[in-house]
Protein backbone atom coordinates (compact mmCIF):
# COMPACT_ATOMS: atom_id res chain seq x y z
CA UNK A 1 0.00 0.00 0.00
CA UNK A 2 1.15 3.24 -0.94
CA UNK A 3 2.98 5.74 1.95
CA UNK A 4 -0.29 8.55 3.18
CA UNK A 5 -0.22 11.92 1.51
CA UNK A 6 -1.96 15.01 2.36
CA UNK A 7 -5.28 14.81 1.05
CA UNK A 8 -7.30 18.00 -0.53
CA UNK A 9 -5.60 21.26 -2.38
CA UNK A 10 -2.13 21.43 -1.54
CA UNK A 11 -1.36 24.56 -4.20
CA UNK A 12 0.32 26.64 -1.62
CA UNK A 13 2.93 25.60 1.01
CA UNK A 14 4.59 27.21 3.57
CA UNK A 15 7.23 25.88 4.84
CA UNK A 16 8.80 26.46 8.60
CA UNK A 17 12.16 26.94 9.15
CA UNK A 18 15.14 27.56 6.33
CA UNK A 19 17.61 24.66 7.25
CA UNK A 20 18.56 22.29 5.28
CA UNK A 21 15.24 20.46 6.01
CA UNK A 22 13.46 22.91 4.66
CA UNK A 23 15.19 24.38 1.91
CA UNK A 24 15.17 20.69 0.55
CA UNK A 25 11.21 20.10 1.00
CA UNK A 26 10.63 23.55 -0.78
CA UNK A 27 12.89 22.34 -3.34
CA UNK A 28 11.06 19.01 -3.62
CA UNK A 29 7.66 20.92 -3.63
CA UNK A 30 8.92 23.47 -5.63
CA UNK A 31 9.51 20.83 -8.74
CA UNK A 32 6.30 19.23 -8.06
CA UNK A 33 4.60 22.31 -9.53
CA UNK A 34 3.67 23.98 -6.12
CA UNK A 35 3.71 27.66 -4.58
CA UNK A 36 5.77 27.90 -1.44
CA UNK A 37 6.68 30.22 1.19
CA UNK A 38 9.31 29.96 3.38
CA UNK A 39 9.88 31.52 7.12
CA UNK A 40 12.92 31.76 8.72
CA UNK A 41 13.58 33.81 12.59
CA UNK A 42 17.07 34.31 11.42
CA UNK A 43 18.48 36.38 9.29
CA UNK A 44 19.92 34.02 6.82
CA UNK A 45 19.68 30.84 5.80
CA UNK A 46 21.00 27.59 7.64
CA UNK A 47 19.35 26.78 10.90
CA UNK A 48 21.20 24.59 12.81
CA UNK A 49 23.98 24.99 10.36
CA UNK A 50 24.46 28.54 11.48
CA UNK A 51 27.02 31.29 10.82
CA UNK A 52 28.59 33.54 12.92
CA UNK A 53 31.41 36.03 11.77
CA UNK A 54 34.36 36.65 14.85
CA UNK A 55 35.92 39.73 14.15
CA UNK A 56 39.55 39.87 15.91
CA UNK A 57 42.47 42.10 15.59
CA UNK A 58 43.32 41.06 12.56
CA UNK A 59 40.56 41.07 10.56
CA UNK A 60 37.15 38.30 10.47
CA UNK A 61 36.63 34.66 10.99
CA UNK A 62 34.38 33.28 8.81
CA UNK A 63 32.45 30.28 11.23
CA UNK A 64 30.15 27.82 10.92
CA UNK A 65 28.48 27.35 14.21
CA UNK A 66 26.59 24.08 12.89
CA UNK A 67 27.70 21.05 11.26
CA UNK A 68 30.87 20.85 9.65
CA UNK A 69 31.08 16.84 8.42
CA UNK A 70 29.81 17.20 4.72
CA UNK A 71 29.23 13.59 3.53
CA UNK A 72 26.52 12.24 0.60
CA UNK A 73 26.83 15.53 -1.82
CA UNK A 74 24.50 13.20 -4.54
CA UNK A 75 21.51 13.72 -1.73
CA UNK A 76 22.77 17.95 -2.24
CA UNK A 77 22.95 17.28 -6.04
CA UNK A 78 19.41 15.12 -6.19
CA UNK A 79 17.38 18.17 -4.03
CA UNK A 80 18.84 20.62 -6.67
CA UNK A 81 18.17 18.61 -9.39
CA UNK A 82 14.22 18.87 -8.36
CA UNK A 83 14.59 22.26 -9.95
CA UNK A 84 16.32 21.60 -12.59
CA UNK A 85 19.67 22.78 -11.26
CA UNK A 86 22.96 20.52 -10.67
CA UNK A 87 25.22 20.89 -7.57
CA UNK A 88 28.34 21.86 -9.60
CA UNK A 89 26.52 25.37 -10.65
CA UNK A 90 25.88 26.13 -7.11
CA UNK A 91 28.98 24.91 -4.80
CA UNK A 92 32.58 24.20 -5.26
CA UNK A 93 33.29 20.80 -3.20
CA UNK A 94 36.40 19.42 -1.93
CA UNK A 95 36.75 16.02 -1.06
CA UNK A 96 38.59 15.90 2.06
CA UNK A 97 42.12 13.62 1.83
CA UNK A 98 42.04 12.20 4.77
CA UNK A 99 38.89 12.69 5.55
CA UNK A 100 39.78 12.27 9.74
CA UNK A 101 43.06 12.34 11.15
CA UNK A 102 42.60 10.21 14.31
CA UNK A 103 45.20 10.90 17.62
CA UNK A 104 45.41 8.75 20.15
CA UNK A 105 46.77 8.67 23.93
CA UNK A 106 49.78 6.92 22.93
CA UNK A 107 50.78 9.74 20.80
CA UNK A 108 49.72 7.47 17.33
CA UNK A 109 47.94 8.47 14.12
CA UNK A 110 45.89 7.43 11.58
CA UNK A 111 44.64 8.62 8.85
CA UNK A 112 41.25 7.98 7.58
CA UNK A 113 41.38 7.49 3.80
CA UNK A 114 38.34 6.89 1.60
CA UNK A 115 40.07 5.06 -0.90
CA UNK A 116 39.61 1.25 -0.17
CA UNK A 117 43.92 0.73 -1.01
CA UNK A 118 45.14 3.83 0.64
CA UNK A 119 42.95 3.04 3.74
CA UNK A 120 44.58 -0.49 3.82
CA UNK A 121 48.11 0.51 3.62
CA UNK A 122 47.47 3.15 6.37
CA UNK A 123 46.12 0.40 8.34
CA UNK A 124 48.89 -2.16 7.39
CA UNK A 125 51.49 0.26 8.41
CA UNK A 126 49.56 1.42 11.57
CA UNK A 127 48.24 -1.73 13.01
CA UNK A 128 49.30 -4.59 11.09
CA UNK A 129 48.33 -7.03 8.40
CA UNK A 130 45.94 -8.59 10.00
CA UNK A 131 43.99 -5.48 11.06
CA UNK A 132 43.97 -4.77 7.30
CA UNK A 133 42.56 -8.00 5.99
CA UNK A 134 40.05 -6.87 8.54
CA UNK A 135 39.78 -3.74 7.41
CA UNK A 136 38.81 -5.12 3.61
CA UNK A 137 36.08 -7.15 5.62
CA UNK A 138 34.47 -4.04 7.76
CA UNK A 139 34.42 -2.12 4.56
CA UNK A 140 32.61 -4.47 2.38
CA UNK A 141 30.41 -4.85 5.70
CA UNK A 142 29.65 -1.58 6.02
CA UNK A 143 28.95 -0.70 2.17
CA UNK A 144 26.39 -3.63 2.24
CA UNK A 145 24.55 -2.25 5.12
CA UNK A 146 24.22 1.03 3.46
CA UNK A 147 22.65 -0.42 0.24
CA UNK A 148 20.04 -2.96 1.93
CA UNK A 149 19.18 0.50 4.52
CA UNK A 150 19.25 3.52 2.10
CA UNK A 151 16.37 2.60 0.27
CA UNK A 152 13.71 1.12 2.64
CA UNK A 153 14.74 2.01 6.05
CA UNK A 154 16.14 5.58 5.27
CA UNK A 155 14.66 6.96 1.70
CA UNK A 156 11.04 6.05 2.20
CA UNK A 157 8.14 7.18 4.15
CA UNK A 158 6.26 4.46 5.86
CA UNK A 159 2.97 4.68 8.36
CA UNK A 160 3.70 1.36 10.27
CA UNK A 161 6.45 -1.08 11.03
CA UNK A 162 4.50 -3.48 9.12
CA UNK A 163 5.66 -1.39 5.96
CA UNK A 164 9.27 -3.11 6.50
CA UNK A 165 8.59 -6.50 6.34
CA UNK A 166 9.68 -7.10 3.19
CA UNK A 167 13.62 -8.55 1.75
CA UNK A 168 15.54 -5.90 3.16
CA UNK A 169 14.59 -6.04 6.44
CA UNK A 170 15.51 -10.49 5.81
CA UNK A 171 18.83 -8.64 4.44
CA UNK A 172 19.38 -5.90 7.34
CA UNK A 173 18.99 -9.25 9.91
CA UNK A 174 21.29 -11.67 8.34
CA UNK A 175 24.11 -8.88 8.54
CA UNK A 176 23.76 -8.78 11.91
CA UNK A 177 21.89 -4.93 12.09
CA UNK A 178 20.20 -5.19 14.75
CA UNK A 179 23.54 -6.60 16.91
CA UNK A 180 25.51 -4.01 18.51
CA UNK A 181 27.67 -2.14 16.63
CA UNK A 182 30.71 -2.17 18.66
CA UNK A 183 30.18 -6.01 18.68
CA UNK A 184 29.97 -6.04 15.31
CA UNK A 185 33.21 -3.97 14.68
CA UNK A 186 35.52 -6.19 16.57
CA UNK A 187 34.40 -9.17 15.57
CA UNK A 188 36.17 -7.62 12.21
CA UNK A 189 39.29 -5.23 13.63
CA UNK A 190 41.25 -6.32 16.29
CA UNK A 191 43.02 -2.96 16.70
CA UNK A 192 41.01 -1.10 19.70
CA UNK A 193 42.49 2.32 18.05
CA UNK A 194 41.22 1.34 14.95
CA UNK A 195 37.22 0.33 16.12
CA UNK A 196 36.92 3.96 17.50
CA UNK A 197 37.66 4.90 13.83
CA UNK A 198 34.61 3.02 12.68
CA UNK A 199 32.57 3.53 15.34
CA UNK A 200 32.51 6.88 17.67
CA UNK A 201 30.15 8.12 14.65
CA UNK A 202 27.41 6.29 16.50
CA UNK A 203 27.56 9.23 19.33
CA UNK A 204 26.11 11.40 16.64
CA UNK A 205 23.02 9.56 16.64
CA UNK A 206 23.55 9.63 20.44
CA UNK A 207 24.02 6.12 21.63
CA UNK A 208 27.14 4.88 22.69
CA UNK A 209 29.36 2.31 20.06
CA UNK A 210 28.64 -0.35 22.50
CA UNK A 211 24.70 -0.05 22.58
CA UNK A 212 24.62 1.41 19.71
CA UNK A 213 22.14 -0.67 16.59
CA UNK A 214 24.38 -2.12 14.42
CA UNK A 215 22.55 -0.45 11.41
CA UNK A 216 24.20 2.76 12.40
CA UNK A 217 27.34 1.57 11.08
CA UNK A 218 25.82 3.39 8.03
CA UNK A 219 27.16 6.74 9.49
CA UNK A 220 30.49 5.20 9.59
CA UNK A 221 30.24 4.13 5.76
CA UNK A 222 29.13 7.91 4.76
CA UNK A 223 32.56 9.36 6.22
CA UNK A 224 35.07 6.69 5.80
CA UNK A 225 33.47 5.28 2.30
CA UNK A 226 31.87 7.20 0.80
CA UNK A 227 33.99 10.32 1.50
CA UNK A 228 33.72 13.42 3.66
CA UNK A 229 33.67 17.19 1.48
CA UNK A 230 33.78 20.47 2.05
CA UNK A 231 32.52 23.52 0.53
CA UNK A 232 34.53 26.63 -0.50
CA UNK A 233 33.11 29.65 1.36
CA UNK A 234 32.65 27.41 4.28
CA UNK A 235 29.83 25.27 5.08
CA UNK A 236 27.30 28.39 5.05
CA UNK A 237 27.65 28.23 1.40
CA UNK A 238 25.47 24.89 1.14
CA UNK A 239 22.44 26.74 2.86
CA UNK A 240 22.77 29.52 0.70
CA UNK A 241 23.29 27.69 -2.25
CA UNK A 242 19.93 25.63 -1.15
CA UNK A 243 18.03 29.38 -0.57
CA UNK A 244 19.55 30.94 -3.71
CA UNK A 245 18.02 28.11 -6.00
CA UNK A 246 14.48 28.12 -4.19
CA UNK A 247 14.84 31.59 -4.75
CA UNK A 248 15.55 31.54 -8.31
CA UNK A 249 12.28 28.71 -8.75
CA UNK A 250 10.16 30.79 -7.65
CA UNK A 251 9.77 30.75 -3.57
CA UNK A 252 9.64 33.71 -1.14
CA UNK A 253 11.65 33.33 1.56
CA UNK A 254 10.61 35.66 4.52
CA UNK A 255 13.82 35.95 7.19
CA UNK A 256 13.81 37.77 10.67
CA UNK A 257 10.38 36.70 10.85
CA UNK A 258 9.29 34.22 14.12
CA UNK A 259 5.91 31.83 13.74
CA UNK A 260 3.60 32.22 16.66
CA UNK A 261 0.76 30.58 15.39
CA UNK A 262 -1.17 28.35 13.28
CA UNK A 263 -4.51 28.92 12.61
CA UNK A 264 -6.34 25.60 12.38
CA UNK A 265 -10.17 24.52 11.01
CA UNK A 266 -11.60 21.32 10.45
CA UNK A 267 -8.60 19.57 10.64
CA UNK A 268 -6.30 21.72 8.53
CA UNK A 269 -3.73 24.29 9.01
CA UNK A 270 -4.95 27.38 6.67
CA UNK A 271 -2.81 30.27 7.63
CA UNK A 272 0.48 30.38 9.49
CA UNK A 273 1.19 33.57 12.06
CA UNK A 274 4.40 35.25 12.04
CA UNK A 275 5.89 38.09 13.57
CA UNK A 276 9.20 39.94 13.15
CA UNK A 277 11.04 41.51 16.20
CA UNK A 278 8.99 41.70 19.66
CA UNK A 279 6.15 44.05 19.71
CA UNK A 280 5.67 44.04 15.66
CA UNK A 281 2.82 43.19 13.96
CA UNK A 282 1.76 39.61 13.04
CA UNK A 283 1.35 38.89 9.74
CA UNK A 284 -0.81 35.99 8.51
CA UNK A 285 -0.09 33.88 5.48
CA UNK A 286 -2.54 31.83 4.41
CA UNK A 287 -2.18 28.22 3.49
CA UNK A 288 -2.95 24.95 1.82
CA UNK A 289 -0.29 22.97 3.86
CA UNK A 290 2.28 23.27 6.46
CA UNK A 291 5.95 21.94 6.54
CA UNK A 292 7.19 22.44 10.46
CA UNK A 293 10.75 21.89 10.86
CA UNK A 294 11.39 23.45 14.39
CA UNK A 295 12.51 21.09 17.26
CA UNK A 296 9.13 19.03 18.34
CA UNK A 297 8.58 20.79 21.21
CA UNK A 298 8.48 23.54 19.61
CA UNK A 299 5.97 22.47 17.37
CA UNK A 300 3.58 20.64 20.40
CA UNK A 301 3.52 24.81 21.45
CA UNK A 302 2.53 26.00 18.28
CA UNK A 303 0.09 23.44 18.26
CA UNK A 304 -1.04 23.56 21.28
CA UNK A 305 -0.82 19.92 22.34
CA UNK A 306 1.27 17.67 24.10
CA UNK A 307 2.81 14.26 21.79
CA UNK A 308 1.41 11.08 21.96
CA UNK A 309 4.05 9.07 23.16
CA UNK A 310 3.78 6.49 25.82
CA UNK A 311 7.07 7.08 26.99
CA UNK A 312 9.39 10.91 27.47
CA UNK A 313 11.26 11.22 24.52
CA UNK A 314 15.36 10.69 24.79
CA UNK A 315 17.38 13.10 23.56
CA UNK A 316 21.10 12.78 22.59
CA UNK A 317 23.96 13.87 24.66
CA UNK A 318 24.79 17.87 23.68
CA UNK A 319 28.04 19.43 23.16
CA UNK A 320 30.52 22.18 24.19
CA UNK A 321 31.64 23.82 21.27
CA UNK A 322 34.57 26.16 20.74
CA UNK A 323 35.25 28.66 17.67
CA UNK A 324 38.68 30.02 17.79
CA UNK A 325 40.53 32.46 15.68
CA UNK A 326 44.32 31.74 15.88
CA UNK A 327 47.23 33.88 14.82
CA UNK A 328 48.90 31.90 13.16
CA UNK A 329 48.83 28.42 11.53
CA UNK A 330 48.61 24.82 12.90
CA UNK A 331 49.39 22.77 10.06
CA UNK A 332 49.73 19.90 12.44
CA UNK A 333 46.14 19.71 12.22
CA UNK A 334 44.35 18.14 9.22
CA UNK A 335 40.93 19.36 8.43
CA UNK A 336 39.22 16.70 11.08
CA UNK A 337 40.87 15.45 13.63
CA UNK A 338 39.52 12.84 16.00
CA UNK A 339 41.49 13.38 18.94
CA UNK A 340 40.97 10.37 21.42
CA UNK A 341 41.60 10.10 24.86
CA UNK A 342 42.92 6.95 26.52
CA UNK A 343 39.09 6.40 28.28
CA UNK A 344 36.35 5.09 26.22
CA UNK A 345 33.28 2.87 27.28
CA UNK A 346 33.86 5.19 30.43
CA UNK A 347 33.24 8.61 28.26
CA UNK A 348 30.12 7.30 26.98
CA UNK A 349 28.86 6.42 30.53
CA UNK A 350 30.09 10.03 32.19
CA UNK A 351 28.01 12.05 29.18
CA UNK A 352 25.16 9.72 29.45
CA UNK A 353 24.30 8.35 32.31
CA UNK A 354 26.17 9.84 34.70
CA UNK A 355 25.31 13.30 34.05
CA UNK A 356 29.16 14.59 34.00
CA UNK A 357 31.54 16.15 32.05
CA UNK A 358 33.98 14.07 29.88
CA UNK A 359 37.04 13.09 32.39
CA UNK A 360 39.66 11.86 29.63
CA UNK A 361 37.86 13.70 26.87
CA UNK A 362 37.74 13.01 23.52
CA UNK A 363 37.39 15.42 20.40
CA UNK A 364 36.60 16.70 17.17
CA UNK A 365 38.63 19.00 15.68
CA UNK A 366 37.80 20.91 12.44
CA UNK A 367 40.70 23.21 11.03
CA UNK A 368 38.35 24.70 7.97
CA UNK A 369 41.26 26.58 6.79
CA UNK A 370 43.56 23.97 6.50
CA UNK A 371 40.98 23.91 2.84
CA UNK A 372 40.06 26.93 2.85
CA UNK A 373 42.32 30.03 3.89
CA UNK A 374 40.05 32.25 3.29
CA UNK A 375 37.66 31.37 6.38
CA UNK A 376 40.50 33.73 8.34
CA UNK A 377 42.65 36.85 7.55
CA UNK A 378 45.95 35.61 6.22
CA UNK A 379 48.35 33.37 8.02
CA UNK A 380 46.01 32.72 10.65
CA UNK A 381 44.04 29.64 11.23
CA UNK A 382 40.08 28.77 11.98
CA UNK A 383 39.52 26.19 15.44
CA UNK A 384 36.52 24.33 15.67
CA UNK A 385 36.85 22.43 18.86
CA UNK A 386 33.41 20.12 20.06
CA UNK A 387 33.66 18.43 23.20
CA UNK A 388 30.14 15.92 24.07
CA UNK A 389 28.89 16.58 27.41
CA UNK A 390 25.72 15.25 29.07
CA UNK A 391 22.32 17.20 27.98
CA UNK A 392 19.91 19.43 30.21
CA UNK A 393 17.55 16.69 30.75
CA UNK A 394 20.36 14.43 32.14
CA UNK A 395 22.53 17.41 33.89
CA UNK A 396 21.43 20.24 35.26
CA UNK A 397 24.66 22.12 34.94
CA UNK A 398 25.50 26.42 35.66
CA UNK A 399 26.52 26.33 32.14
CA UNK A 400 27.37 30.35 32.38
CA UNK A 401 29.68 30.22 35.67
CA UNK A 402 31.52 26.55 34.52
CA UNK A 403 31.49 26.98 30.92
CA UNK A 404 34.69 29.50 31.37
CA UNK A 405 36.88 26.76 33.17
CA UNK A 406 35.73 24.18 31.07
CA UNK A 407 37.06 25.96 28.12
CA UNK A 408 40.36 26.69 29.85
CA UNK A 409 40.11 22.66 30.76
CA UNK A 410 39.67 22.07 26.93
CA UNK A 411 42.73 23.97 25.95
CA UNK A 412 44.93 22.18 28.55
CA UNK A 413 44.35 18.81 27.48
CA UNK A 414 45.08 19.62 23.84
CA UNK A 415 48.52 21.63 24.70
CA UNK A 416 49.22 18.49 26.48
CA UNK A 417 48.20 16.16 24.08
CA UNK A 418 50.79 17.85 21.14
CA UNK A 419 49.34 21.39 20.67
CA UNK A 420 51.67 23.30 22.89
CA UNK A 421 50.76 26.88 23.27
CA UNK A 422 47.14 27.01 21.74
CA UNK A 423 45.92 28.77 24.64
CA UNK A 424 48.15 31.81 23.61
CA UNK A 425 47.61 31.23 20.17
CA UNK A 426 43.62 32.30 20.25
CA UNK A 427 43.02 35.98 19.13
CA UNK A 428 38.93 35.65 19.26
CA UNK A 429 37.02 32.98 20.43
CA UNK A 430 33.63 31.92 21.11
CA UNK A 431 31.89 29.25 23.59
CA UNK A 432 28.98 27.48 23.07
CA UNK A 433 26.99 25.32 25.48
CA UNK A 434 24.01 23.15 26.30
CA UNK A 435 22.47 26.81 28.15
CA UNK A 436 23.11 28.29 24.27
CA UNK A 437 21.50 25.55 22.29
CA UNK A 438 18.13 25.60 24.85
CA UNK A 439 18.33 29.35 24.15
CA UNK A 440 18.07 28.91 20.44
CA UNK A 441 15.18 26.81 21.66
CA UNK A 442 16.50 23.12 20.87
CA UNK A 443 15.02 20.63 23.36
CA UNK A 444 17.23 19.54 26.45
CA UNK A 445 20.15 22.07 25.17
CA UNK A 446 21.37 19.59 22.43
CA UNK A 447 22.10 19.94 18.91
CA UNK A 448 21.60 16.39 18.09
CA UNK A 449 17.62 15.92 19.25
CA UNK A 450 16.52 12.82 19.86
CA UNK A 451 18.99 9.56 20.29
CA UNK A 452 18.81 6.83 17.80
CA UNK A 453 17.62 4.21 20.81
CA UNK A 454 15.49 1.05 19.58
CA UNK A 455 12.62 2.69 20.50
CA UNK A 456 13.03 6.01 18.53
CA UNK A 457 14.34 4.41 15.36
CA UNK A 458 13.01 3.99 11.81
CA UNK A 459 9.15 3.16 11.91
CA UNK A 460 9.20 4.19 16.25
CA UNK A 461 10.79 7.55 15.55
CA UNK A 462 8.02 10.45 15.69
CA UNK A 463 6.61 10.25 11.78
CA UNK A 464 6.27 13.20 9.63
CA UNK A 465 2.43 13.29 9.83
CA UNK A 466 0.96 14.89 12.96
CA UNK A 467 -2.35 13.35 14.29
CA UNK A 468 -5.16 15.27 13.93
CA UNK A 469 -3.90 17.37 11.00
CA UNK A 470 -4.19 16.52 7.69
CA UNK A 471 -2.26 19.03 6.33
CA UNK A 472 0.86 19.14 8.07
CA UNK A 473 4.26 17.52 7.36
CA UNK A 474 7.10 17.58 9.62
CA UNK A 475 11.03 17.60 8.49
CA UNK A 476 14.13 17.74 10.78
CA UNK A 477 16.52 15.99 12.88
CA UNK A 478 13.60 15.27 15.41
CA UNK A 479 11.52 12.83 12.51
CA UNK A 480 12.69 10.51 10.28
CA UNK A 481 14.86 9.36 9.40
CA UNK A 482 16.94 11.39 11.81
CA UNK A 483 19.93 13.45 12.49
CA UNK A 484 22.64 14.57 10.43
CA UNK A 485 22.90 16.35 6.77
CA UNK A 486 22.37 13.45 4.99
CA UNK A 487 18.98 11.95 7.01
CA UNK A 488 17.79 15.64 6.98
CA UNK A 489 17.93 16.52 3.50
CA UNK A 490 15.98 13.19 2.83
CA UNK A 491 13.46 14.63 5.28
CA UNK A 492 12.81 17.08 3.33
CA UNK A 493 12.30 15.01 0.18
CA UNK A 494 10.08 12.46 2.37
CA UNK A 495 7.89 15.57 3.79
CA UNK A 496 7.32 16.94 0.14
CA UNK A 497 6.30 13.48 -1.02
CA UNK A 498 4.15 13.21 1.30
CA UNK A 499 2.40 16.55 -0.03
CA UNK A 500 2.56 15.66 -3.82
CA UNK A 501 2.11 12.40 -3.62
CA UNK A 502 5.38 11.14 -5.58
CA UNK A 503 7.14 8.53 -4.66
CA UNK A 504 10.31 10.15 -6.04
CA UNK A 505 13.91 8.75 -5.96
CA UNK A 506 15.84 7.31 -4.15
CA UNK A 507 19.21 8.46 -2.80
CA UNK A 508 22.19 6.16 -3.15
CA UNK A 509 21.29 3.78 -5.70
CA UNK A 510 24.48 4.50 -8.00
CA UNK A 511 26.70 5.49 -5.13
CA UNK A 512 30.14 4.32 -6.15
CA UNK A 513 32.56 4.90 -3.54
CA UNK A 514 35.92 6.10 -6.14
CA UNK A 515 39.63 7.36 -5.45
CA UNK A 516 40.79 10.14 -3.47
CA UNK A 517 39.24 13.58 -4.81
CA UNK A 518 36.49 11.73 -7.14
CA UNK A 519 32.81 11.00 -6.30
CA UNK A 520 29.87 10.09 -8.92
CA UNK A 521 27.96 13.17 -7.80
CA UNK A 522 28.33 15.77 -10.09
CA UNK A 523 30.55 18.42 -10.41
CA UNK A 524 32.47 17.65 -7.05
CA UNK A 525 36.33 19.56 -8.52
CA UNK A 526 39.44 21.26 -7.01
CA UNK A 527 38.19 24.53 -5.03
CA UNK A 528 40.88 27.43 -4.53
CA UNK A 529 39.73 30.33 -2.78
CA UNK A 530 41.27 32.65 -5.58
Amino acid sequence: MPPRTVPGRTDHVVVVGAGFAGLSAALHLLGAGRRVTVVERAGHPGGRAGQLDLQGPSGTFRVDTGPTVLTMPELLDETLNAVGERLGDRLDLVALEPAYRARFADGSTIDVHTDAAAMEEEVRRTCGPRAAAGYRTLRDWLTRLYHVEIETFIGANFDSPLDLLNRDLVRLVALGGFGRLGAQVARRIPDERLRRVFTFQSLYAGVPPRRALAAYGVIAYMDTVAGVYFPGGGMRAVSHALADAAVHAGAKIYYGRTVTGLERRCGRVTAVRHAGEPGSDTERLPCDAVVLTPDLPVIHRLLGHRPRRPVPPRYSPSAVVLHAGLARTRPELAHHTVCFGAAWDRTFDEIAREGLLMSDPSLLITRPTATDPSLAPDGHDLLYVLAPCPNTDRARLDWPRIGPAYRDELLTVLENRGLPGLRTDIEVSSLVTPADWTAAGMAAGTPFSLAHTFSQTGPFRPRNLLPGLDNAVLAGCGTTPGVGIPPVLISGRLAAQRITAARGPRPGRAHTPQGPGTTNAPAVRAWSPT
